[in-house]
C-alpha cells in the first residue's frame, strides 16, 4: 500500500522478450568492449575463465532477486525489497544508493559509446553523451513499451552481431591450422597466481551487475512469476556465453601484450578471423555492436533508475511529486531527475573512475538482497508467496552474502571507502528528511516476533493486495464460493460477537458443523489479532479438515459494529463481516481467496455500495465485479429476449463464459445446466475479458469494455 497518498500504478506492458532485453542490455558495455585487456593483464590466459566464474557467482543474487520480484512485483526493485524486508532506513540506503550507482554506470556507458565511436569517427565525446541522454529520456517519457521496444532493437542487433562474431571466430579456431598453433598465446595461463585470478573475477564480476536491474520495472511486467525468472536466466546464459567465448577468442587471436594495450579489442581480434563479409564491413558491424551495447546499457539505466524515486515517493522517503505519473503513464519526474543527474556527471566528473567505484556498492547491494530473502522467509508472513523460489535455500543466500564481501575486499580500500560514503549519505537523508514522514517497519520484525518482539501488520495487508493483483489460480473457485455464499441481514443493533455468531450459524447449518464450536474458533482467531479488519470490513477466517471446498458467509450489519482489530488497538466500525472457511489441505487457495476479497473491499465506494445494495444478489455482485464479470437482464423486448425460455445449457454463451448466478423474484441461486431462463431474470456471467466482450458485442450490441468502460450490462 502506498503511504504517499497516491495509488497510481504503472501499466503492465512488458513481456518475456522485454525482460530479456532489459537484463541483457544492462550487462553489455565496457565489460566486453573495453575490459578484456585489463583482465588479461591481471591474470593472463585464464581471463576467459574469470568471466565464466563471475557468471556462476552471480547466481545467488539472481535467484534472490527473482524470488523477491515474483513475491513483490513493484517498481523500485532493490529499494522496495530492502524496505519491506528490513525497514525504511535500509530501504533508503538501497534505494538512493542504487539510484546513484545506476546514474554513474549509465553515464559511463554513454561516455564509453562516444569513446568507442571516436576511434572511427571524429565526434565530441561528452556532447554526444549528453545528446544521447536527452534522447533516452524522451523515449522513456513516452512510455515503458516504447523504451522497451528500443531496448529490444538494440539488444537484438547486439546479440545478432556478437553471435556472428563468435561463429566466425570458432570456425577460424577449429579450421585454420595456424590457429591451432596459437594455443601458446594463452600462456602464461595464470600470471599472478590464484590471488590474481580471484582479483580478476572481482574486476569482471561487475560486468554482470545489470542483470538484476530488471527488478525495478517488475510492476510493469506481465505474468511476473513466469517472465522475470525466465528472462533473467536467458539473459545470464547469453551474457556468460558471449563473455567467456568472446574473450577466449580475443586471447587466441592477439598476443597478450597487444591485447592489454588495445582500446578496441573486439574489433582488433575480429580482424584476424573475419572472412565471410570482408574486413571493412566486419569492422563496421563491430562498431555497430559496440554502439548498441553502450546505448542499451544507457537506455536500460534510465528506465531502471527512474523507478527508484517513484517507489520511494510512494512511501514518502523522497518528495511526493515523484510518485505522480506523467501524461504517458510513466514516472516523468524520476526520468527527468535521473537524466539531469547523468548529464551533470558526464560534464563534471571523472566518470570512469567514479563509476568503477560505484560497482562496489552494487556488490554490497547483492549481499543485502540475499539477506532480504532470508528475512522474508524467516518472517513466515502468510502472504509472502513468491511465484519463483530460490533453490538451495538458505545456502544459496549465505553464499550470496559471502561472495560480494570477498569481492569488495579484492577491489581495494578505495572501493570500500566509496561504498561507506554512499551509505553514510543515504543514512543522513533518512535521518534529516524521511524518518519523521514514515511510521512502519519491515518484515524483520516478524522474525523478532518469534522472539517476543513486534510485527508490522501493514506489510501483511500490502502483500495480501499484491497477491490479489497477481490473480487467482483457475482452481481457486473464488467465483463459485461467492456465488453460493450464505447472506445474513442484521437490522438490529448488535455487537461483534453476535454478528460473528450469526454468520457462523449460517455456515454451520450448511456444512453440518457444530454452531457453538465454529463460533468460538472464529472468535478466538479474532481475539489473537489474526482477523483482517480494514475499510469497514472484518474478515474472520480459518482452515479446517472438516470441509472439502471453501465456504463463505456475508453478514451485513446496518447499524455497524465496533471491532478491535488486534490487542491494544482502537476499535473500528464495520458494516460487513465476511466469514471464510477453507480446507486445511489447500492453504495457498485460502490465501488467494482472502487476497481477492481484500482487493474488492479496498475501494473507497465499497461500504457505501454495500450498505445500499438492495438484496443478497447485489451484495455478491459487489464482490464479483471486475473485468471478468458481467451482469445482464433478460428483457423480452430487447436483444437478450432470445434467452427467455431456454435452458442454461442452451444459452449459446461463447466458450469460456459461465452463467454463475441467477436473480429471480428477489432471490438468487446458482443454476444447473437444465435450469430454464425466464424473462426478467438477471444473470451474472463469469469469463475472460475477451469472451465477455464477445457477449457485449454479439448479444447486447454494445462496444467492448476496452472501448467503453461504462458498459456493465443492461
Amino acid at each position: 500500500m502506498s503511504t504517499s497518498g497516491t495509488t497510481e500504478r504503472l501499466s503492465k506492458k512488458l513481456g518475456l522478450l522485454d525482460v530479456y532485453a532489459i537484463a541483457t542490455g544492462a550487462m553489455f558495455s565496457s565489460g566486453f568492449f573495453l575490459l578484456p585487456g585489463l583482465a588479461v593483464a591481471e591474470t593472463g590466459g585464464s581471463a576467459f575463465l574469470a568471466y565464466l566464474a563471475a557468471g556462476v557467482l552471480i547466481l545467488p543474487a539472481m535467484f534472490s532477486v527473482a524470488e523477491l520480484s515474483t513475491a513483490m512485483p513493484r517498481a523500485g526493485g532493490a529499494y522496495y525489497f530492502l524496505d519491506r524486508a528490513m525497514g525504511p532506513l535500509m530501504g533508503t540506503v538501497g534505494g538512493l544508493g542504487s539510484w546513484i550507482a545506476l546514474v554513474l554506470k549509465s553515464a559511463f556507458a554513454l561516455i564509453g559509446l562516444g569513446a568507442y565511436l571516436a576511434v572511427y569517427v571524429d565526434v565530441p565525446i561528452k556532447p554526444l553523451a549528453v545528446a544521447l541522454t536527452f534522447v533516452f529520456a524522451g523515449v522513456n517519457i513516452m512510455g515503458a513499451k516504447e523504451s522497451a521496444g528500443l531496448q529490444r532493437i538494440l539488444v537484438g542487433a547486439l546479440v545478432g552481431i556478437l553471435g556472428w562474431y563468435m561463429t566466425e571466430g570458432l570456425l577460424w579456431l577449429f579450421e585454420d591450422p595456424h590457429a591451432r598453433m596459437t594455443v601458446s598465446r594463452l600462456e602464461p595461463f595464470v600470471t599472478n597466481g590464484i590471488d590474481g585470478f580471484f582479483a580478476t573475477i572481482g574486476l569482471v564480476f561487475v560486468s554482470y551487475a545489470g542483470l538484476t536491474k530488471v527488478a525495478s520495472v517488475a510492476e510493469e511486467i506481465q505474468n511476473p512469476d513466469r517472465n522475470i525468472p525466465r528472462g533473467m536466466i536467458l539473459a545470464l546464459v547469453t551474457a556468460t556465453s558471449i563473455y567467456a567465448v568472446g574473450v577466449m577468442l580475443m586471447e587466441f587471436a592477439l598476443p597478450h601484450r597487444e591485447l592489454m594495450a588495445d582500446l578496441t579489442p573486439v574489433a582488433t581480434a575480429g580482424a584476424v578471423f573475419f572472412d565471410s563479409l570482408g574486413l571493412e564491413v566486419s569492422a563496421w558491424l563491430i562498431v555497430a555492436a559496440a554502439i548498441a551495447a553502450f546505448a542499451s546499457t544507457g537506455n536500460a539505466g534510465v528506465m531502471s533508475a527512474a523507478r527508484y524515486p517513484l517507489a520511494m515517493a510512494r512511501d514518502r522517503l523522497v518528495p511526493d511529486g515523484f510518485a505522480r505519473l506523467g501524461r504517458f503513464g510513466t514516472p516523468t519526474a524520476g526520468i527527468l531527475v535521473t537524466s539531469a543527474a547523468m548529464i551533470t556527471c558526464i560534464l563534471a566528473l571523472d566518470i570512469a573512475a567514479v563509476a568503477k567505484l560505484a560497482s562496489a556498492f552494487q556488490l554490497a547491494l547483492f549481499g543485502a538482497l540475499c539477506a532480504a530473502v532470508i528475512v522474508m522467509r524467516e518472517s513466515r508472513i502468510d502472504y509472502y508467496r513468491p511465484g519463483f523460489r530460490s533453490p538451495l535455500y538458505p545456502w544459496m543466500q549465505i553464499a550470496g552474502l559471502i561472495i560480494p564481501a570477498w569481492l569488495i575486499v579484492e577491489m581495494g580500500w578505495l572501493a570500500v571507502l566509496f561504498t561507506g560514503g554512499v551509505v553514510v549519505a543515504c543514512v543522513a537523508w533518512y535521518l534529516i528528511y524521511a524518518r519523521r514522514r514514515v511510521n512502519r517497519e519491515g518484515a524483520i520484525f516478524h522474525v523478532f516476533a518469534r522472539l517476543g518482539e513486534r510485527t508490522h501488520r501493514g506489510l501483511d495487508a500490502e502483500l495480501r493486495l499484491i497477491l490479489a493483483e497477481r490473480g487467482l489460480h483457475t482452481s481457486d473457485q473464488f467465483e463459485a464460493t461467492v456465488s453460493r455464499a450464505r447472506v445474513v441481514e442484521l437490522d438490529a443493533v448488535v455487537d461483534f460477537d453476535a454478528a460473528l455468531a450469526a454468520g457462523a450459524s449460517a455456515l454451520a447449518e450448511s456444512l453440518g458443523l457444530d454452531r457453538s464450536e465454529l463460533t468460538e474458533t472464529l472468535a478466538a482467531e479474532s481475539r489473537l489479532g489474526l482477523m483482517p479488519v480494514a475499510g469497514g470490513v472484518a474478515l474472520p477466517h480459518l482452515r479446517t479438515d472438516r470441509v472439502d471446498n471453501p465456504r463463505m458467509a456475508l453478514v451485513r450489519v446496518e447499524a455497524g459494529v465496533e471491532v478491535v482489530p488486534e490487542p491494544g488497538a482502537e476499535p473500528m466500525l464495520v458494516h460487513a463481516v465476511i466469514l471464510l472457511i477453507s480446507p486445511e489441505a489447500h492453504p495457498g487457495r485460502h490465501l488467494r481467496i482472502l487476497a481477492r476479497l481484500a482487493e474488492r473491499i479496498d475501494r473507497a465506494d465499497f461500504i457505501p455500495a454495500w450498505r445500499e445494495a438492495e438484496d443478497a444478489a447485489a451484495l455478491k455482485e459487489l464482490l464479483l465485479r471486475d473485468d471478468r464479470f458481467l451482469t445482464i437482464g433478460i428483457d423480452p423486448d430487447g436483444p437478450t429476449g432470445a434467452l427467455a425460455g431456454r435452458r442454461v445449457m442452451e444459452s449459446n454463451m461463447p466458450p469460456g463464459v459461465l452463467i454463475a448466478l441467477v436473480r429471480r423474484d428477489g432471490r438468487s441461486f446458482v443454476p444447473r445446466a437444465a435450469h430454464p431462463l425466464l424473462a426478467g431474470d438477471r444473470l451474472t456471467l463469469i469469463g475472460e475479458p475477451e469472451a465477455l466482450d464477445k457477449v457485449r458485442v454479439d448479444l447486447l450490441g454494445e462496444p467492448p469494455a476496452a472501448q467503453d468502460d461504462t458498459a456493465a450490462g443492461v
